[in-house]
């Protein structure tokens, strides 16, 4: 890429770790010393940690200090600490003589203004000293000093940062482990980790195989791709992104490949023009909810109602239509076969057939029913010349994957949604492999056509061959009920309806619409903080979320990513 799409602009980015190598190199070129990054990113943890503990006069503080330039931050934050009144104490992983570049003169200023040091093996030590587990002949250098500030009221984690990979060594995870226990001892500690959690796999999110805990993260520059998706949150407890000074020019330069979905997605949707009508947002035609699965195209009808699709029209074999209706009378029907069908016709009927030809967007599968006949309706239909894009969700895409010759007929305007299960059905893989590697999952599925791809699951994931992968934060239990994809898939077809022939970025509104159907989960949840929530009032919370897009803008040089309840 050679520059951040349009769309991308509206989004947070989130560069892999070599990425942000390259950032740091260009910004070295552009002028900005490694020092100079390196006091700036100190500056802005310190200022983190202050929000979170305002009183740090006298306050005993433990700094873990790595031999990379995360050491270096650590370094930079205890000097700022001592200025404000705390009784730093160092805990470096290399000794001070062996330490180089930008690292050693933030360690050599520390040292100026008065932060005592301590080698990192001698951790174990200050820890016995501080709780009053060794006398006073015992003590070494480091135990007494650890003795005289007392049990550590804060503890900085800079000891690996975004640059680690693979499996911890054997010190390092000792390390790690005995400041986990440390602050689950001491009442009140609190642990802030600089740019992320020590072994915290800053790709994936998960602990190889342990990982720092900390009350609050804040990452450099910008977030991490591992550092959004809610299985990192344990570790990684309040995230803020802290701005080091990484020029606009360099960020554009360097596009990363990964961007952080969240609700300012949605300010990418135009509002209504004064003069618009029912057709200029569209007309959404729901194939689905086959008898006995009814429910779900009635719910995908009404969520693209509800996500403003100007007609939404239903079709399906006769006898489906009253339930999929089910007294909306803005729900309008075609029944295929006569009132008492209950197949799917093996061919398009005419009535269809110009149905088709007035619709904008179809939604495809919810309710659909896995049979021959199905199987055949949705071949004739995929293989129709000029058929209108199509979101093609649930039954739909376990069918494409008997019968993954239809992957040919699909087009870059079409979008698949499929959770896990019909993620492996589609790759012949298991669900656990899907669940395990995500990113690797969607890769593969964006390779199966030129259509846009939506992961669904916590931490939902978009993506389109050769483009952007967006990464969604949001994990939301009251989401995960059934009927909820049914909703998604409904949002999503009405979006690409209401975006025009002209103007059809399948990716773009696929990730409009994730964005769209979570801010309307958080809204759910507001009533129904962990279960309960119907998929029909999720569908009611679309037209609410539209309304209030985006989150808590930046304050004070950082912003904080929330994480929703």
């Amino acid at each position: 890429m050679d520059a951040p799409e349009e769309f991308c602009r509206l989004l947070s980015p989130l560069p892999l770790p070599d990425e942000m190598r390259q950032w740091d190199e260009e910004a070295e070129r552009f002028g900005l010393s490694t020092a100079m990054l390196m006091e700036n990113a100190g500056r802005v943890a310190c200022d983190v940690l202050l929000r979170h503990c305002p009183d740090v006069e006298g306050a005993a503080v433990w700094l873990l200090m790595g031999s990379g330039n995360n050491g270096g931050d650590a370094a930079c934050v205890a000097r700022l600490l001592a200025d404000r009144g705390a009784r730093p104490l160092l805990f470096h992983a290399r000794p001070p003589d062996a330490v180089s570049g930008a690292s050693a003169l933030h360690l050599s200023m520390a040292r100026a203004n008065g932060v005592r040091l301590a080698p990192l093996e001698e951790l174990p030590v200050a820890m016995t000293a501080c709780l009053g587990g060794m006398t006073a002949k015992e003590r070494n250098a480091t135990a007494t000093a650890a003795a005289e500030s007392g049990p550590p009221r804060i503890i900085v984690d800079g000891l690996l940062g975004t640059g680690f990979s693979g499996k911890l060594r054997p010190e390092a995870q000792a390390a790690i482990e005995r400041v986990n226990a440390l602050s689950r001892r001491i009442a009140g500690c609190f642990v802030l980790a600089i740019d992320i959690p020590s072994g915290l796999d800053a790709v994936s999110g998960l602990p190889s195989p342990v990982a720092g805990r900390a009350h609050a993260t804040v990452t450099l520059a910008a977030a991490k791709p591992g550092l959004v998706l809610p299985c990192a949150r344990p570790w990684a407890g309040a995230l803020h992104v802290g701005d080091i000074g990484i020029p606009a020019a360099v960020r554009t330069r360097r596009p990363p490949r990964h961007y952080l979905l969240d609700g300012r997605a949605l300010r990418g949707l135009p509002g209504p023009a004064p003069d618009a009508y029912k057709n200029s947002f569209g007309h959404v035609l729901v194939l689905g909810g086959a008898p006995g699965l009814s429910g779900a195209g009635h719910l995908a009808a009404a969520a693209a109602l509800r996500a403003g699709a100007g007609l939404v029209s239903a079709a399906a074999p006769g006898s489906s239509l009253p339930a999929i209706k089910n007294d909306w009378p803005e729900i309008m029907t075609l029944a295929l076969g006569d009132a008492g069908a209950v197949r799917w016709p093996a061919s398009l009927p005419d009535p269809l057939r110009e149905l088709l030809c007035r619709c904008t967007a179809l939604a495809v599968g919810p309710g659909m029913g896995r049979g021959d006949d199905a199987a055949a309706f949705l071949a004739a239909l995929l293989e129709l010349p000029g058929r209108p894009p199509a979101v093609i969700d649930a039954d739909a895409l376990i069918l494409l994957s008997r019968n993954r010759a239809l992957l040919s007929r699909l087009t870059s305007a079409d979008i698949l949604t499929p959770h896990p299960g019909e993620a492996a059905a589609l790759l012949a893989a298991d669900t656990r492999q899907i669940q395990a590697q995500r990113p690797a999952a969607l890769a593969r599925l964006c390779g199966l056509s030129p259509a846009a791809v939506v992961l669904k699951g916590a931490g939902t994931l978009a993506g389109q061959s050769g483009r952007p992968v967006l990464i969604s934060p949001y994990a939301i239990p009251a989401l995960a009920m059934g009927g909820s994809g049914d909703v998604l898939a409904g949002c999503i077809a009405a979006l690409l309806a209401q975006t025009g022939a002209g103007c059809r970025d399948a990716l773009r509104v696929a990730a409009t619409g994730v964005a769209l159907h979570a801010l309307a989960g958080r809204i759910c949840a507001r009533d129904f903080p962990l279960r309960g929530v119907r998929a029909s009032e999720l569908a009611d919370a679309l037209p609410h979320a539209r309304a209030t897009p985006g989150d808590p803008p930046a304050t004070g040089g950082e912003r904080c990513i929330p994480w929703p309840n």
